[in-house]
């Protein structure tokens, strides 16, 4: 299952993630998106675990916990592609 993680304090790294996530089983992945000009954090990450049940513990253990002074939000990733395509070409 793949996992959101966000509100992440800057300092965070996917180290961090995995540290935090492996208590609760499996992580396949763990990364920090970061900015591709500044190469700072962006906030958020994922972290790929292979049973669902461990992620499920770990989405609802660590859901609202605070990290450095902020409340991070952990739920299951939206697996994207629901966004509407824009038009190769316009019509005029």
């Amino acid at each position: 299952m793949n996992i959101y993680v966000g509100n992440l304090p800057f300092s965070k790294t996917g180290d961090d993630l995995k540290t935090m996530f492996s208590e609760f089983g499996e992580v396949q992945e763990a990364k920090v998106i970061m900015d591709g000009q500044t190469k700072r954090s962006k906030g958020f990450g994922f972290v790929e675990m292979p049973n669902n049940s461990e992620a499920d513990k770990a989405i609802k253990a660590l859901n609202g916990n605070f990290m450095e002074g902020q409340n991070i939000k952990v739920n299951p990733a939206d697996p994207g592609g629901k966004k509407a395509k824009k038009p190769a070409f316009r019509r005029r």
